[in-house]
């Protein structure tokens, strides 16, 4: 099999060895990068909409099945009630008007977070362009959205005591069926661009034998031998998960 992209072609053997099926990607750099350019903070994240959009077929392209992005952790609720607004406005426009993209791409989306604190509008777009994209089969593109991984531990916390889960029963797998990620694999990698070298509450639970790579570029200008340089470094890693 040949990949495509643009002039240039990809074959089998350019490939790393070692391909992730899982990537998360802290997507830092967006507001950092409209300021530079004496731009509205949300032409930033309009910006980086195009690179999630570049990236996830990139990603699909090399064999990656899925990728999780995150969008909107709990902890941004603190930015400007302007940018939260101009970027959840954003958020409604991508789920009614580019689910034909998706489609194309052949990708299914879910969304995890804290959704139920989010507008009935919001809540509807997403479960209207989840079950949209269903079927599809090419890849998942996951959208962390109101996101924090602590509450997420916490919530699986709290449905165990609902569902009268006995202390001798908590376990790995328990807490796992809890958490919004719930049948979904752990990240074997996550990509953090922006030069800042922490996971900000992302993947708590999930990222515990991810490998992590920390990128200086800015997240709308990440590219695609960005992306490859970080997954030849994947590549070179030993994974022995403590053995």
């Amino acid at each position: 099999m040949t990949f495509f992209r643009k002039n240039r072609c990809i074959m089998p053997s350019q490939l790393p060895a070692i391909v992730p099926k899982h990537i998360g990607f802290i997507m830092d750099g967006n507001r950092r990068w409209a300021r530079t350019r004496n731009l509205p903070v949300i032409e930033g994240h309009r910006k980086g909409y195009e690179t999630v959009d570049q990236v996830s077929t990139w990603c699909f392209e090399r064999g990656i099945d899925m990728i999780t992005l995150y969008a909107f952790s709990t902890e941004n609720w603190q930015r400007s009630k302007q940018e939260v607004r101009d970027l959840f406005e954003f958020v409604k426009w991508v789920l009614t008007m580019d689910m034909k993209r998706f489609n194309e791409k052949g990708a299914r989306l879910m969304v995890i977070g804290q959704l139920k604190t989010l507008s009935q509008l919001l809540q509807h777009k997403i479960r209207r362009a989840m079950e949209l994209t269903r079927k599809n089969k090419k890849g998942v593109i996951t959208i962390a959205l109101n996101y924090g991984g602590r509450e997420e531990i916490m919530e699986a916390v709290r449905q165990m005591i609902r569902q009268k889960v006995k202390a001798s029963d908590v376990n790995e797998e328990t807490i796992a069926k809890n958490l919004y990620t719930k049948g979904m694999s752990d990240p074997d990698l996550i990509i953090r661009t922006g030069g800042v070298q922490r996971l900000s509450n992302f993947l708590t639970w999930q990222s515990t034998y991810s490998e992590l790579y920390f990128a200086k570029v800015l997240w709308p200008d990440f590219s695609e031998k960005d992306l490859d340089n970080a997954l030849e470094d994947y590549a070179n890693r030993k994974r022995n998960f403590g053995k």
